[in-house]
């Protein structure tokens, strides 16, 4: 079920920090979405998609309604959530939280799945990072709300996603990418341009004062991820973090 996954362990009065990236070697979904397809969007059978975040929720030891997913629009809205939504999701790319068992989770095929953490200050978040999103400075925007929450050493781990060796676009795409972010700018297998959307991300939260754990793959390289890049029609994985308090 897990490409990847750790558990931070709490210290003295800060939580312990649950954190990972689901993988496709379980689940219910088949054809293009064969494995843990958790996307609800992409035209999967319904019941398949519930059935897999209900075994992921599981996994993660927290009933399936305190497992939060966002509407992603390839934006750059943050909110904070203190608990399961009520009603639909909100159309933004980021949450974060000071609640505790609750798991916050972004959905990607080829973009960037970010979990921040500070478990001292007992806060953490999610994003959902595309190369829009690196764009318009959605990690940016990510770390200042749980600063504004209370946050003061904010640590990034970041998930697998399309490699820029793999991610090949028009010419002045990637120049107005490498204007934003320089560290973006990349070349193709066939030495054509190409955008690092991953290697943008990362200089803009080392930029924000973020220490950085990069988790290695390649989604479009990796039978065990999505990519709509490689498939098109395909589900989707997620990164997930929640907090737990640390017992009495």
């Amino acid at each position: 079920m897990f490409y990847w996954r750790t558990t931070i362990a709490s210290d003295g009065d800060a939580c312990a920090v649950d954190l990972g990236f689901t993988g496709r070697s379980a689940g219910r979904g088949s054809g293009p979405y064969a494995g843990l397809n958790l996307g609800g969007h992409v035209g999967d059978d319904a019941a398949d998609v519930e059935g897999n975040r209900t075994a992921l929720a599981h996994e993660i030891d927290l009933p399936r309604e305190r497992l939060v997913l966002m509407n992603q629009v390839h934006g750059a809205d943050v909110v904070e959530v203190d608990g399961p939504w009520t009603g639909e999701p909100p159309a933004v790319d980021g949450v974060v939280t000071r609640a505790t068992d609750l798991a916050l989770a972004a959905l990607v095929a080829d973009c960037v799945p970010v979990l921040l953490h500070d478990a001292r200050a007992g806060v953490v978040g999610a994003v959902h990072a595309g190369r829009p999103g690196m764009l318009a400075g959605i990690v940016g925007r990510a770390v200042a709300a749980m600063r504004d929450l209370g946050a003061t050493a904010v640590s990034a781990t970041v998930g697998p996603s399309v490699c820029g060796r793999c991610y090949e676009v028009p010419a002045d795409m990637a120049q107005v990418a490498a204007r934003t972010s320089a560290a973006s700018a990349a070349r193709s297998w066939s030495g054509t341009p190409a955008i690092d959307v991953a290697a943008g991300v990362v200089e803009q939260l080392a930029e924000a004062g973020v220490a950085v754990q990069w988790v290695p793959g390649c989604s479009r390289e990796s039978g065990d991820l999505y990519s709509y890049r490689r498939d098109g029609r395909t589900g989707r994985f997620a990164g997930f973090v929640a907090q737990r308090r640390a017992s009495a």
